[in-house]
C-alpha cells in the first residue's frame, strides 16, 4: 500500500537535493552546472505541484467538502513560488550570484516552512479523508512524479 504520506516528502527530500546542487553551483560561478541543475530543480518542483494541486487536492476536498481549508493555503504558498523560480532562472541566465543567493534563501524559508505544514498536517488529514482512494491517488501521483523525474 502506498499513501499520499509515503510518496511526497520523499519527493520534498529530492527537490531540496536538487535545489541544493543548484545553488552551490551557483555559489561555485559554474553556471552552466547551475543552469542544468536549476532547470531540473523547476522541472520537478512543477511536477511536484501538480501532483497536489491536480491530483490529491481536488480529491481531498471532494472527500472533505470543502475547498478552503488548508489545501487553500497550500495553493497559495505554491503561487508564491512560482515567481521566486522564473527570478532564480533570470539569476541563472544573467549569471548573478548575488541575486541567485538571495532569491533562493527566501525560496528555501517558503520550501522549508511550507513541507512542515503539508508533512504533519496535511497529508495526513489527506490519508485519512481519502481512506481507500488515497492507494489509487498516491500510485497516480507516483506515476506523474516518475514521468517527469528523467
Amino acid at each position: 500500500m502506498s499513501f499520499p504520506t509515503q510518496i511526497l516528502p520523499a519527493h520534498h527530500r529530492h527537490c531540496d537535493d536538487l535545489f541544493v546542487a543548484a545553488e552551490e553551483a551557483a555559489g561555485r560561478g559554474d553556471w552552466t552546472a547551475a543552469t542544468s541543475a536549476f532547470e531540473h530543480f523547476q522541472t520537478q518542483m512543477k511536477a511536484h505541484f501538480a501532483a497536489e494541486e491536480d491530483l490529491l487536492f481536488p480529491a481531498f476536498e471532494a472527500a472533505a467538502g470543502s475547498g478552503s481549508g488548508p489545501t487553500r493555503v497550500m495553493r497559495l504558498e505554491h503561487e508564491q513560488m512560482r515567481p521566486l523560480l522564473a527570478q532564480l532562472e533570470a539569476a541563472c541566465a544573467a549569471r548573478d550570484g548575488e541575486d541567485y543567493a538571495g532569491i533562493a534563501e527566501t525560496l528555501l524559508i517558503l520550501m522549508q516552512q511550507h513541507n512542515m505544514k503539508e508533512e504533519n498536517i496535511l497529508y495526513p488529514m489527506c490519508d485519512q479523508a481519502l481512506g481507500p482512494e488515497a492507494e489509487r491517488i498516491a500510485a497516480r501521483m507516483s506515476a506523474l512524479l516518475e514521468q517527469r523525474r528523467a
